[in-house]
């Protein structure tokens, strides 16, 4: 019996010095984390996981459906790509074209009144939110200090960041960007419940506004400014400015760090694959709704131009971001959309008045690609299906 016991307090004590390691390192995301990947049998965050987290609910106002083509679902996808969508484990692809709902198809339990988790998509609607504000004068302009805002950037290479650094991803912050590193940024903000004390262990380290560097944690920095700016959170933000304006028919869901937190801006913004092609059409539409001028015209067109800065990739100028858009050109035409860890895009083609929505549980892409290999197969089953070159 003694040595039953003293074999449980060895055990207990082990835990006890874990959890104190933890706590020192601000590491007890882990225990969240565990529970909800390897304990369950999963690898990583899913697209409908939203149950475990507290959430914001931002309301649908004013609902409009999609009108529905006339040559509605008369199309389908090739063998080889309906086959390689199955293979990336699809749960919804839509076209749209002329503002019409032209095919549609889901997986598994997946609706067109599903929920799905969009991850980095949600980067976007911040970038989107920011252009608002900007509208509405609660931000003076793109090139606004960080400072006036956050005091505690106001000193040296900091006190340059400018809110354009934040939305190109030119901070200089040294954030880290490792998805599979169970202790990187992302992992901290995804399964840790207090972002506001995460983006504090991090500080500027390189001359902002010169390089391109994809890192979640700018994004909350972002939206720590938004939510300072706005005296309100980024939710109820976007419920009254974007998300009824849009006309959506569902609700949208964001992710918060703990009961009545802050957002996991970075990711975890949840809506349904009809309701996130409003955002496309938004952006297609320079940021109008009805005629009515939601974010300003020369914010949506700088969104969609690459930023003046230099790709960490290779060194060159970039081709591939603007504010918080994906850019590409697709056989000689201009395409932009948001991506997703898990292949989830919005993919707007203006010259065919085309909306491309994918969203699933997994991408295809290997370290020495731009942008995701999967993006540009959806790209090439579109226009092969509706004979577009």
């Amino acid at each position: 019996m003694r040595r039953f016991l003293k074999i449980i307090l060895i055990i207990a004590s082990v835990f006890l010095v874990i959890h104190i390691v933890l706590v020192a390192t601000n590491n007890t995301h882990l225990y969240k984390g565990l529970a909800n990947t390897y304990f369950t049998g999963k690898a990583g965050p899913t697209i409908d996981e939203y149950q475990i987290f507290y959430n914001r609910h931002i309301k649908a106002s004013d609902p409009r459906p999609w009108a529905i083509s006339k040559k509605y679902n008369t199309f389908s996808l090739a063998p080889e790509y309906s086959k390689y969508a199955d293979s990336l484990q699809s749960c919804a692809f839509l076209v749209i074209q002329n503002d019409s709902l032209i095919f549609e198809k889901y997986w598994e339990k997946y609706t067109k009144d599903t929920i799905s988790n969009s991850f980095s998509m949600g980067k976007t609607v911040v970038s989107i939110l920011l252009g608002i504000a900007i509208k509405e004068g609660k931000i003076k302009s793109i090139d606004q200090p960080v400072s006036d805002f956050l005091p505690q950037y106001k000193d040296g290479l900091a006190g340059k960041m400018t809110i354009k650094t934040l939305v190109t991803m030119s901070s200089g912050f040294d954030f880290d960007e490792p998805y599979v590193n169970p202790f990187g940024c992302p992992a901290k903000a995804y399964y840790g419940d207090d972002l506001e004390d995460l983006i504090t262990h991090y500080d500027v380290v390189k001359e902002p506004g010169e390089i391109f560097e994809y890192r979640s944690g700018t994004t909350l920095v972002l939206s720590a400014v938004l939510k300072k700016a706005l005296g309100e959170s980024i939710s109820e933000y976007d419920e009254q400015k974007l998300w009824g304006e849009l006309h959506a028919e569902h609700e949208a869901l964001w992710n918060l760090d703990h009961e009545n937190g802050d957002e996991k801006s970075f990711s975890s913004y949840y809506a349904t694959a009809r309701d996130f092609a409003r955002i496309g059409k938004l952006y297609m539409d320079s940021g109008r709704v009805d005629g009515k001028q939601i974010v300003p015209e020369d914010y949506v067109m700088a969104s969609i131009q690459p930023a003046n800065l230099t790709d960490e990739f290779d060194n060159k100028p970039l081709e591939r971001y603007g504010y918080g858009w994906w850019l590409m050109t697709y056989k000689g035409h201009k395409v932009f959309s948001p991506i997703g860890l898990n292949g989830q895009y919005v993919i707007c083609v203006p010259d065919y008045d085309l909306i491309i929505v994918r969203l699933g549980r997994v991408r295809e892409q290997e370290p020495e690609d731009k942008l995701p290999r999967d993006f540009f197969k959806y790209l090439d089953a579109t226009f092969d299906m509706l004979k577009l070159k």
